[in-house]
């Protein structure tokens, strides 16, 4: 209902008007949700995850740390939310959904005697002031690299956003921040709360089925936050050990086949650098796209020429086109290969299948962009039902059902 009349009042008012009159719609709104919902966060201890890349694997594994000290929780992320045992897939689209969504949730999460909240923030949350009244006890700073940039105007106000929301401390509140990360200084300059420091390089070892140098990283962190609140270092180790899996994060699809298939989120030239740098020398079969809309088209390019150092062979495909035409999506990737020439399939799902039938005993196939994102963006609103996962079991499937007929 609020987003119709929303959309009603953009058309009738001068763009102009519009955006400057729009932070006090959304801090008005943050404001009620509060009042209506009745400050939920006091009776929570409310930990929440901000950064570029990380910020959901981070909250899963907090998640599964709290809980195996002993804690109910309520968990929101790009992935899920979940108030104790009861999970559903987030189909928002969108990390932090508005409109009163934080609030409601921290509600139920009081109501079912939750005692723990942690939340992934994003920065067109903290632009939109969606995470207003709500009090943090923690924050985890991840890392910071270019993304949003056009949604935000500039770097530096992405990065301010994201800035912002170390305001929302409590008294007592902690900050834990990436000591690797350049941009941390900012973050500690915000505050004169308590910060504390992980290190990337640091030695300490857990033991984990999770893969990659991405998710060491996120483990470290997620760690050094459980201590600030008491939780011991068995409990720590046993609820790194208990997360087998992080859903569209570095997932393995596994039906019987002698090759490994992934589905990964990455969607910028850092993730795809950090996620095929994980998969060494193994023979790379690749599969990614890029978002339509106007969002972030500079990075275009640029992971394109990730794509073309790293793997051996690669499919472009339709993402999340939105307003924009697939192909020109695709033609602004071409620049960024020199030494592969890609394919390019548009149908989603054929150029899955492509892959999947190149691939030999040994490869890995790696289908990056969307993770667990439950639908494709079309124009004037209009998306697809989808899951990476589904469709790549299914694929695989058929083409071993098809071999083993073959055979």
């Amino acid at each position: 209902m609020l987003d119709n009349v929303l959309q009603t009042v953009k058309k009738l008012i001068p763009k102009r008007l519009f955006n400057s009159l729009a932070p006090t719609y959304h801090y008005s709104l943050a404001l009620f949700g509060a009042i209506i919902f009745g400050f939920p966060s006091r009776k929570l201890t409310v930990i929440a995850v901000t950064g570029t890349k990380g910020k959901s694997s981070t909250t899963e594994m907090l998640n599964s740390i709290f809980e195996m000290a002993g804690h109910k929780t309520l968990l929101l992320n790009t992935i899920r939310f979940k108030i104790d045992r009861e999970s559903v897939p987030n189909k928002k689209k969108m990390t932090v959904p508005g409109r009163f969504f934080l609030q409601k949730m921290l509600r139920k999460g009081v109501t079912a005697d939750c005692d723990t909240a942690i939340i992934e923030l994003s920065s067109e949350a903290a632009k939109q002031y969606r995470h207003k009244f709500i009090g943090l006890d923690g924050l985890i700073f991840t890392n910071l690299k270019p993304e949003h940039i056009e949604s935000h105007g500039s770097y530096e106000k992405y990065r301010a956003a994201k800035v912002s929301l170390v305001k929302g401390l409590k008294q007592n509140g902690v900050l834990i921040v990436n000591a690797d990360d350049p941009e941390s200084v900012h973050f500690k300059n915000a505050t004169d709360k308590k910060v504390l420091e992980w290190n990337p390089n640091e030695n300490t070892k857990y033991e984990t089925s999770l893969i990659g140098d991405f998710n060491r990283k996120n483990i470290l962190a997620a760690a050094t936050c459980a201590r600030a609140f008491g939780i011991s270092e068995e409990k720590i180790r046993m609820g790194i050990k208990n997360l087998n899996v992080i859903k569209g994060r570095a997932e393995f699809v596994k039906v019987g086949q002698d090759f490994d298939v992934v589905v990964d989120y990455a969607h910028t030239a850092d993730s795809l650098t950090e996620l095929y740098k994980t998969f060494g020398s193994q023979r790379k079969i690749c599969v990614l796209g890029n978002t339509g809309g106007g969002r972030d088209m500079w990075k275009r390019p640029e992971m394109a020429k990730v794509a073309d150092f790293y793997c051996d062979l690669v499919y472009l495909t339709n993402e999340d086109p939105y307003d924009e035409d697939p192909n020109k999506i695709i033609e602004d990737m071409l620049p960024g290969f020199k030494k592969h020439k890609p394919r390019v399939v548009m149908d989603r799902r054929q150029a899955i299948f492509e892959a999947i039938k190149n691939a030999k005993s040994g490869d890995v196939v790696l289908i990056s962009g969307k993770g667990t994102d439950p639908y494709i963006m079309l124009a004037n609103g209009h998306k697809f039902p989808w899951s990476d996962y589904d469709v790549v079991k299914e694929e695989l499937e058929k083409y071993l059902k098809t071999n083993e007929t073959v055979e």
